[in-house]
């Protein structure tokens, strides 16, 4: 915030009604922007600071830092490991080593700070979880009614959202992305809805994650003596519990919008958002159905998408939402660095495949190349993309003949690449090894493996977060797993695109958030606008690999 440097003059006689003057500005400082951002048509909380005469800056210090590559990173000891207060000191250090130590290992700290708002929602709903998780009073209580009637379920005093992975099928990296974007969706969508989030972590996640909540009550669901356990492995779009169907049942019964809803709605309901859902389920993202959903006390949720962008869409939470993500580029980014943190098994490895391979060099290149079935790409095509890309951005320098005389630099250039195949680091391997470079400094190439003796799950999370410590990182699209390397990082990639007549080989995206690959096709306020998401947020836009997705950014 910058402060307007007033012409020195002699201070005034202060008037004895002063101290009322100075109460009443600053009641209308502060209140100002809430009635502005309340009022119709709800103008950007950065809007109204400006309207006010106050600058907003959002700071994108990922740009400055591919042109200053090799200038000195702060001290560790200056860093904030608790991220400008996203992250509670509650927890002890050696139970989590992650916690406290990941964000050393990027060469700067985030340019996004977190609000003071959402800083102090996260520790509004870490009082929540701690009375109301598993081992509870309240949580039993809650337990015992999951069959009782609906007029009993008025009385107790906490609400669930429990979250159950989607059945793909395992063996890639973008298995367990899919299931950490889904999460991080659901665990917004619990702050918004003063619910307590339990996270169904089947066998392949075990062991994978920290305990983000502090306390004594953890954020998995106990699977032992969960009366639903044999419903969550049968839940599909169409269940009879699923919200499509209980749309149909609520307000087919009652076409006031749920106003007798409560004696209709069962003990628990479903909530399918997975890419198959279609216009009953898709209503989850409607006002009015959220309204009902709020007299649920259970709700069953399973996604395989990054659908937080489409919770902007309820009229109920759009001031919350800006209240918490001023910036909403930064959803996924501080949601998931609260969020996800390695055990210390999975931290072990981390740090010791850096310091074997990755730690002395000043300037680190993430390559992330997707194996996805249906993309129309071929290797070929990719590595001419890849080519193209860094020498059109100065990504990575150029080679020049061996027997030209270039000065050498104590500077040093890994380039770290993810791929199912191994052409990507071959390819890059011959092109750098034995070959000066034009800026003098010295180009290697790591082919990002953690070793085979690992569970899958085990490898994919180490090697999205060893991305995440990148500077710069090319990347293709669809990808999950590329999504949560940039998220952590909060740096805009490179993003290469199918190869089209005349278009760049790559492009720089609009934010760091995930795409929503699959948003609603049917939106309840879009309908207004001609089914134009844009006319009714300013902030979403179509994703760049994903022609009919759907993805946060600043405006």
């Amino acid at each position: 915030m910058d402060r307007t440097r007033l012409p020195p003059h002699p201070p005034a006689a202060r008037s004895p009604a002063w101290p009322f003057g100075l109460l009443v500005a600053l009641c209308c400082f502060t209140t100002l922007p809430l009635l502005f951002a309340m009022a119709p048509g709800r103008p950007a909380l950065s809007d109204v600071w400006r309207q006010m005469g106050i600058r907003v800056t959002v700071s994108y210090d990922d740009q400055k830092e591919s042109s200053e590559p090799n200038k000195a990173p702060p001290p560790e000891s200056s860093r904030d490991v608790l991220l400008g207060g996203l992250l509670s000191p509650d927890i002890a250090e050696p139970s989590c080593l992650s916690r406290y130590k990941s964000s050393l290992y990027r060469k700067r700290p985030s340019p996004h700070s977190p609000s003071p708002y959402l800083v102090s929602r996260l520790r509004k709903y870490e009082a929540l979880h701690r009375r109301c998780g598993p081992g509870t009073l309240a949580y039993d209580k809650s337990l015992s009614q999951l069959s009782a009637s609906p007029h009993s379920l008025r009385l107790v005093e906490c609400s669930y959202l429990v979250w159950t992975p989607p059945s793909s099928a395992s063996g890639s990296p973008d298995h367990l992305g899919d299931r950490m974007l889904s999460l991080s969706s659901a665990f917004l969508y619990a702050l918004l809805t003063h619910r307590v989030l339990l996270a169904h972590l089947t066998d392949d996640m075990a062991g994978l994650f920290c305990d983000p909540f502090p306390g004594a009550s953890s954020w998995e669901l106990p699977t032992n003596g969960f009366p639903l356990m044999r419903d969550l492995t049968g839940l599909h779009r169409g269940s009879a519990r699923s919200y499509g169907n209980l749309h149909a049942v609520v307000f087919g019964a009652d076409t006031t919008a749920g106003k007798n809803a409560s004696q209709l709605l069962p003990s628990y309901a479903y909530a399918h958002l997975e890419r198959d859902y279609q216009v009953p389920d898709q209503r989850f993202f409607c006002d009015a159905d959220q309204a009902v959903l709020a007299r649920v006390n259970w709700l069953v949720l399973r996604s395989d998408q990054y659908f937080a962008p489409g919770l902007f869409l309820v009229p109920r939470f759009e001031d919350e939402l800006r209240w918490m993500f001023p910036a909403p580029d930064t959803v996924f980014h501080h949601v998931a660095r609260y969020l996800f943190h390695p055990s210390n098994s999975v931290w072990d490895l981390v740090v010791r495949y850096h310091a074997s391979y990755m730690a002395r060099f000043h300037h680190k290149i993430g390559v992330q190349i997707a194996d996805v079935l249906w993309n129309p790409v071929s290797t070929e095509e990719y590595i001419e993309q890849i080519a193209a890309c860094t020498s059109q951005e100065k990504i990575l320098p150029e080679v020049v003949d061996p027997d030209a005389a270039v000065a050498a630099t104590s500077s040093s250039t890994a380039v770290v690449v993810s791929a199912a195949q191994p052409q990507f680091a071959d390819w890059l391997n011959s092109m750098y090894p034995g070959h000066a470079t034009v800026t003098g400094e010295a180009v290697s190439v790591l082919r990002l493996s953690v070793g085979k003796q690992h569970p899958q799950n085990v490898k994919a999370l180490a090697e999205m977060f060893l991305q995440s410590f990148c500077d710069a990182q090319v990347v293709s699209g669809w990808s999950a797993a590329v999504y949560v390397s940039h998220g952590f990082a909060g740096v805009r990639p490179w993003m290469l695109l199918p190869p089209r007549n005349g278009s760049p080989p790559c492009v720089r995206t609009a934010s760091t958030e995930p795409c929503f690959h699959a948003p609603p096709s049917y939106e309840c306020r879009a309908e207004k606008s001609g089914g134009d998401l844009g006319a009714v947020l300013r902030h979403v836009r179509r994703c760049e690999d994903v022609t009919d997705g759907i993805k946060l950014f600043h405006c």
